[in-house]
C-alpha cells in the first residue's frame, strides 16, 4: 500500500459478500484527489469466483496480478462529492467510450468536454461498445433502454442526461431499417428522463461512410433519423456530432483529420470537435 493510499471498509468491516447481480456501496473513503485526477482502486479476491461482471475495454489499463488488461471487473463506479455541481449522464456507445482515441491518454470526448471547465459540470461516462438504443445484446450488454434505471438513474445529484446511441441499431446485424423506431426509443428515455425532472441533450448520428458494413440505404436511416432530430422537438437541447464530424465534401464521411482509420470512429481530434460542440 503506497503512502497515499487508504482502505476500502463495508460497514466497518474490510470485506464484502457480493451476492449475484447486487451491487454493494463502500463506507466513505475521506481522499482527497485533484479535478482529472488518477485514482488507482485495488481489489483482492480470496478464491475463484466463477463468471465476473465487467467492461470489456475501458481504454485505460489496470492489472489483474502482473497481466496488464483494459478491462474493469466488478468496480461500477467511484461517487465523488462536488459541491455545487451536477452531473451530466452520457449514455452512450463506441465513440463515448473512447474507441479511436489512444489509451490512457483521457482524450475522450467526455473527457475532453469536462477538460473545459473543470469547476463545472462532472461528467460520467456510461459509453459501451457495441450498446444500441433499441436491443441487448448477448455480447454488448443491455441496450440504452434496459440499463437507464440501474446506469442513469443510479447517479448521484444528477441534473442533465445526454443520450449518444443509434448507430448501432442502424448498422450492427440485425439492422434497425426504420426510423421511426429509433425515434420512438429517444422519445421513451426523454420521457422516462423527464419524469425525474433530467434536461436532456439528444446526439445526432455521425457518419461512417468507410465503415465495414456501410451502406447507402443504411446511410439513409441515419439522415432520416438526424433530419427529424434536427426540428427540435425531441430533445431539450442537441448536439449535432454529425455536422461536427462530416466531410463537407462528403458528407457521409468523417473528415479525414478526424478519422481514426475506420471510417466510423472518429481520432483524438474528432472527439474534440464534439467536445466543442456541445
Amino acid at each position: 500500500m503506497t503512502a497515499n493510499a487508504k482502505p476500502v471498509l463495508f460497514g466497518g468491516a474490510n470485506d464484502v459478500v457480493l451476492a449475484a447481480g447486487a451491487t454493494a456501496v463502500s463506507d466513505p473513503v475521506g481522499l482527497v484527489l485533484p479535478d482529472g485526477g488518477d485514482l488507482v482502486v485495488s481489489m483482492y479476491l480470496p478464491g475463484p469466483t466463477g463468471p465476473l461482471s465487467f467492461h470489456r475495454n475501458v481504454h485505460a489499463t489496470g492489472y489483474v496480478g502482473d497481466r496488464p488488461t483494459n478491462s474493469v471487473f466488478l468496480l461500477t463506479g467511484v461517487d465523488v462529492p462536488a459541491t455545487g455541481r451536477q452531473v451530466i449522464a452520457v449514455l452512450g456507445d463506441s465513440i463515448t467510450e473512447g474507441v479511436g482515441t489512444p489509451d490512457n491518454a483521457n482524450l475522450r470526448w467526455p473527457d475532453q468536454y469536462a477538460a473545459r471547465f473543470r469547476r463545472r459540470p462532472a461528467v460520467a461516462n456510461l459509453g459501451i461498445s457495441g450498446n444500441r438504443v433499441l436491443l441487448d445484446d448477448a455480447r454488448f450488454g443491455p441496450s440504452g433502454q434496459s440499463r437507464f434505471d440501474r446506469d442513469v438513474l443510479g447517479l448521484p445529484n444528477l441534473g442533465t442526461l445526454l443520450i449518444f446511441l443509434g448507430i448501432n441499431d442502424i448498422q450492427q446485424p440485425p439492422s434497425q431499417t426504420d426510423p421511426a423506431r429509433i425515434l420512438q426509443a429517444y422519445e421513451q428515455l426523454v420521457r422516462r428522463a423527464h419524469d425525474h425532472d433530467l434536461e436532456v441533450i439528444g446526439a445526432t448520428i455521425g457518419p461512417f461512410k468507410g465503415w465495414i458494413r456501410y451502406t447507402d440505404a443504411l446511410d439513409q436511416v441515419r439522415n432520416d433519423v438526424n433530419a427529424v432530430l434536427r426540428q427540435g422537438r425531441l430533445f431539450d437541447r442537441l448536439l449535432d456530432v454529425d455536422a461536427a464530424l462530416r466531410d463537407p465534401a462528403d458528407p457521409a464521411r468523417l473528415r479525414s483529420d478526424f478519422n481514426s482509420g475506420d471510417g466510423l470512429h472518429p481520432n483524438s481530434a474528432g472527439a474534440k470537435a464534439i467536445a466543442l460542440a456541445l
